[in-house]
């Protein structure tokens, strides 16, 4: 069949950028119920890592959801369309040689294999920030859990929504009792080797 997208022949390739960079393109997929504490410790993470000089980009439902995405719902279509249209963002970012740290709650293990199957398997880490209901209840920073406990908000991940739990997460934290710096010490010690690029000579 011809190739009817000759240009991406001649492009720079992931590897070309990756060198370029002294890091690896990869992205951290944070799944997690809202308050489990995946945005905070994600921003924390990329802070981390840029004090070693690697760059990095944090997408969440915010900066997502007000800019790219700002046309989406949260019916199920458009949820769907939200976490493939992120996937592709990071899809991007990694060919680009860009550690991208994505926090969404991808509620079920559709929506995960879904960004799994367009970043490719062997450029993403699923973390699983499994914080429990009742703790990201108490918390409830956004006031998101009384609202769905008073109607407010229908279909809310936890209250009236199913969470399916990841059953292979590559990384699984509790923040339960946790610093925030304890969680992004267990995460850099697990992704070392997936972000530094060994130069070859």
């Amino acid at each position: 069949m011809k190739n009817i997208y000759p240009i991406f022949n001649n492009m720079l390739s992931k590897e070309e950028k990756e060198r370029q960079l002294h890091q690896r393109g990869v992205t951290l997929w944070f799944t997690g119920l809202s308050g489990s504490g995946k945005s905070t410790i994600a921003v924390a993470l990329e802070r981390r890592l840029a004090l070693q000089g690697v760059l990095c980009k944090v997408l969440d439902g915010d900066n997502i959801r007000s800019g790219i995405n700002s046309d989406l719902s949260f019916s199920d279509m458009d949820r769907e369309e939200n976490i493939r249209r992120t996937a592709e963002i990071c899809k991007l970012f990694n060919d680009t040689g860009i550690v991208t740290i994505a926090a969404f709650v991808s509620p079920n293990a559709y929506l995960r294999a879904l960004a799994r199957s367009i970043i490719g398997e062997g450029n993403i880490m699923e973390i699983y920030i499994s914080t429990p209901l009742a703790e990201c209840e108490r918390r409830d920073v956004k006031g998101l859990y009384a609202k769905a406990r008073q109607g407010g908000i229908t279909d809310f991940t936890g209250i009236s929504a199913r969470f399916e739990e990841p059953k292979s997460a590559d990384i699984s934290i509790d923040t339960t009792n946790r610093s925030v710096e304890s969680c992004v010490d267990e995460i850099m010690n697990r992704i070392a080797s997936r972000v530094v690029y060994e130069l070859q000579y």
